[in-house]
C-alpha cells in the first residue's frame, strides 16, 4: 500500500472498495460515500521535481503545486494538445495529474478522509494554435475529482490554454481544498 495513502479504521471489500458509512474527522462526524476503487487506486504522492513543496496547508486550506500525468515520477506522455494529443487523450492525462494532486494533499493532511472539499480546480492545456476544447480537456480531472470525493469533488474551475508546460507536459493541474489538516497552520 502507497504511503499517501493512509487508511481509516474502515473495512474495505475483497475488491478494495470502501464501504460507505460515517466517519469521524477534526471537525466531528461526517458521511463517506462509496468511492468505489479511487480510494484505493489514489497514486502516491509524487515528488516534487524541482525546489517546491507539492502542497501548502494553511488555515484548513491545502493547495497543491502544479501537478503534471505522472505515473511513479514518469511523464505518461509528452505533446500538445490539438496537434500530438487527441482531446479525449488529454482528458484521461488531466485525470492523471488531479488523482496526483489530490494524492498529494491527502498525504499532506493524513488521509483523503480530511478532503473536506474541492474549491478550486486549474487545469492548464499546452495547446496547439486554435485549439478550443480545453474545457473537454478538464472535464477529464473534474471527472476524477468527483470520483474520488463525491459531490465534495465538485469544484469551480478554469481551463488555461498555453503555449507549453514543464518537461513537454501536455496537462497541469492545481487543486485548492477545504481540509480538516492537523499541524502547524492548519487552525
Amino acid at each position: 500500500m502507497p504511503a499517501a495513502v493512509r487508511w481509516s479504521c474502515r473495512p474495505i471489500t475483497p475488491t478494495g472498495r470502501w464501504w460507505a458509512g460515517w466517519t469521524r474527522g477534526r471537525r466531528g462526524w461526517r458521511w463517506v460515500p462509496d468511492a468505489g476503487a479511487t480510494r484505493a487506486s489514489l497514486p502516491e504522492a509524487p515528488t516534487p521535481q524541482g525546489r517546491y513543496v507539492p502542497v501548502t496547508v494553511w488555515q484548513g486550506l491545502a493547495c497543491s503545486a502544479g501537478m503534471t500525468p505522472r505515473v511513479a515520477g514518469v511523464l505518461v506522455e509528452q505533446g500538445v494538445v490539438g496537434r500530438d494529443i487527441t482531446t479525449r487523450r488529454a482528458a484521461e492525462l488531466a485525470a492523471i495529474a488531479a488523482r496526483n494532486a489530490l494524492a498529494a494533499i491527502a498525504s499532506a493532511v493524513g488521509g483523503v478522509e480530511n478532503v473536506t472539499r474541492c474549491l478550486q480546480l486549474t487545469v492548464f492545456v499546452a495547446a496547439a494554435p486554435g485549439f478550443a476544447d480545453h474545457t473537454a480537456v478538464a472535464d477529464g480531472a473534474s471527472a476524477a475529482l468527483s470520483a474520488a470525493l463525491g459531490d465534495q469533488g465538485v469544484a469551480a474551475r478554469a481551463a488555461v490554454g498555453v503555449a507549453s508546460l514543464p518537461g513537454g507536459a501536455p496537462v497541469e493541474v492545481t487543486v485548492l481544498a477545504a481540509v480538516d489538516a492537523v499541524g502547524p497552520g492548519s487552525g
